[in-house]
């Protein structure tokens, strides 16, 4: 599988949002991750569909919407229109999973699933065959700049297992905490979409850091098992 860099423009300055994401993009980000908040599934509010519709004027790589909301099947249709290309839900907090997954796919979207830190990988069977992705919660949703939860590795490596032993595709995502010291533990594990935040707008040079994390990560794609 191919690693990606999917930056979280959350992390970024959002006076100079365009700047920042394309910065991040010419570092070899490949795609844009867009943590969406509604204080309430998470205790904190960030971005909705006006912001997606304004980075689509300028990005010109897939927008990975990731909801973190209640009731997403209400504002599903909303991301679709203002350009989101991959539109994932949280399993904890969707009452009928499937269901919403073929409503992502009926708006052109590549439907993906999440699961936090404290779900079991096994909530996911009946659906996997479904989802263009799954996401890892490596901490807990809500805030960026957290400590990655260790055991993010052992539920990635689980999920790989799957995809293998029922000959599927899709693929693994892991966020939060993904720095240049986590990031060769998440590789090996099996995950290939990395969405980094702090690690890429948190200090110094965006291009740079996200080409150092990236070079780190596909280092690590040879010493897997």
């Amino acid at each position: 599988m191919k690693i990606e860099l999917a930056p979280s423009i959350l992390a970024s300055n959002f006076a100079q949002l365009g700047s920042d994401a394309q910065q991040a993009i010419e570092g070899g980000g490949t795609i844009l991750h867009v943590d969406v908040m509604d204080g309430h599934f998470v205790p904190n509010i960030t971005l909705g569909p006006p912001l997606v519709k304004s980075l689509r004027k300028v990005a010109k790589v897939p927008l990975d919407c990731h909801l973190m909301i209640e009731n997403p099947d209400l504002f599903v249709p909303e991301f679709a229109d203002a350009g989101a290309d991959w539109i994932s839900v949280h399993q904890e907090a969707t009452v009928h999973l499937d269901r919403t997954l073929h409503l992502i796919s009926s708006h052109g979207c590549k439907p993906g699933v999440v699961i936090n830190p404290a779900t079991p990988v096994e909530m996911l069977t009946e659906v996997l065959d479904l989802v263009h992705h799954v996401l890892v919660m490596s901490v807990n949703p809500g805030f960026g700049g957290q400590k990655f939860i260790p055991n993010a590795l052992n539920k990635i490596a689980a999920l790989a297992r799957l995809r293998a032993e029922r000959k599927l595709d899709f693929r693994i995502e892991v966020d939060g905490g993904v720095d240049l010291e986590t990031v060769a533990d998440v590789v090996k594990a099996g995950a290939e979409l990395l969405v980094a935040g702090s690690a890429v707008f948190g200090h110094g040079d965006i291009r740079g850091n996200a080409a150092k994390l990236l070079e780190a990560a596909r280092a690590a794609v040879l010493t897997r098992a």
